[in-house]
């Protein structure tokens, strides 16, 4: 069993920026592919970011450039740094790992999800 706790939501202007902090439970954070999704009022729930448990990683088309995934196997910490935020990043952030050494875009493809951060971004 892991347990995930986001922190770092907030309100935020537009072109702002936040960091978000993912803490995870468990010795073998390390080996885990972690990632984070993002879910708007009435929208479905979608991928945002992955990082592999071998380093790599993989950004949705809308935030590349302006989001980067990181992690702290030391810390057990996943963070995402959201940089040049606009109205339509808002939303509930979650981070998810997965045992897989591989990263998806699926919900499915997670094991342990967080509780969500709420980031809001006004225009």
């Amino acid at each position: 069993q892991v347990q995930l706790v986001e922190s770092g939501g907030g309100l935020v202007q537009a072109g702002g920026s936040l960091r978000l902090s993912c803490a995870a439970s468990g010795r073998t954070f390390s080996s885990y592919t972690v990632a984070w999704f993002r879910q708007a009022p009435g929208k479905e729930r979608e991928f945002v970011a992955a990082n592999s448990w071998s380093g790599s990683t993989y950004y949705a088309d809308s935030v590349k450039g302006r989001f980067t995934i990181s992690r702290d196997n030391a810390k057990t910490t996943v963070y995402l740094q959201m940089n040049s935020l606009k109205p339509e990043d808002t939303a509930v952030y979650y981070c998810a790992v997965t045992r897989n050494p591989h990263y998806g875009t699926s919900r499915g493809w997670y094991d342990y999800w967080g509780q969500g951060t709420q980031v809001t971004v006004s225009s």
